[in-house]
C-alpha cells in the first residue's frame, strides 16, 4: 500500500513559530527546494525555524513540525504532484509545466520513500545548510503499545514510567506529608 505524509497539528505552536502554518492534514513534502539558493543568513527568524524543522504543506504552501505517515492511493499521489506542480509554476518560478511536473514527482517520490514506517508513525525533520548544501534527518516517533485493558483515551497516558536501579544509586527519601506540614524548604541566599 502507498503511503504519503500529511500535516498535523498536535497543538497551536506552528501557528506561532512559522510564518504561516500548514492546515492540519494537507499532503506534505520535505519542503527543502523553498530555501534552494538562498542565504540562511538573510532568513527571518521565522523563516530559519521553517529551514531548521518545517515539513511543507502542498496546498497551503505552509510549514508543519510533523507530518503523519497516512494509506493512499495513486490517485492521491497523482493529485499532490498535480497541486505541487502547479505550485511550482505560481509561486516558485518553473519555467513550464513539464519542468514543475518533474520536480514535483521527484519530491513526491522523496516523500514516499519516507514513510516506510507503519500508519500513524510521525515524522520530524532536521536540517541544516552546510557549505551551501542543506541537509536534512528524519526522525520517527512511533505510537506505543496501548495498555492492557486501558479504554482508548488513557490507552497511552503513562505520566510516568518506573525502573529498577541496581547498586550505585543513593537512595533518596522524600517525605511529602512531612513537607507539607512544615511548608516549603527556602534557602539563605546570604
Amino acid at each position: 500500500m502507498l503511503k504519503l505524509p500529511r500535516t498535523v497539528q498536535l497543538d497551536a505552536s506552528d501557528t506561532f513559530v512559522f510564518e504561516q502554518a500548514a492546515e492540519p492534514g494537507e499532503w506534505a513534502v520535505s519542503g527543502a527546494f523553498v530555501f534552494w539558493n538562498q542565504d540562511p543568513a538573510n532568513l527571518s527568524q521565522k523563516q530559519r525555524v521553517a529551514l531548521r524543522s518545517g515539513l511543507l504543506g502542498v496546498d497551503s504552501l505552509g510549514w508543519s513540525t510533523l507530518a503523519i505517515v497516512t494509506e493512499a492511493t495513486d490517485a492521491d499521489r497523482q493529485g499532490v504532484v498535480e497541486r505541487l506542480a502547479r505550485q511550482l509554476l505560481e509561486k516558485f518560478g518553473a519555467p513550464d509545466l513539464a519542468a514543475a511536473r518533474g520536480a514535483a514527482e521527484e519530491e513526491v517520490a522523496f516523500a514516499v520513500s519516507l514513510c516506510g514506517h507503519p500508519s500513524g508513525t510521525l515524522l520530524a525533520v532536521q536540517r541544516s545548510a552546510e557549505n551551501g548544501e542543506i541537509r536534512e534527518r528524519f526522525r520517527t516517533l512511533k505510537p506505543r503499545q496501548a495498555a492492557a485493558g486501558a479504554d482508548r483515551l488513557h490507552a497511552h497516558a503513562r505520566a510516568f514510567t518506573f525502573h529498577e536501579v541496581e547498586g550505585g544509586e543513593p537512595a533518596e527519601e522524600i517525605d511529602l506529608l512531612e513537607m507539607i506540614r512544615t511548608g516549603p524548604i527556602t534557602a539563605d541566599r546570604t
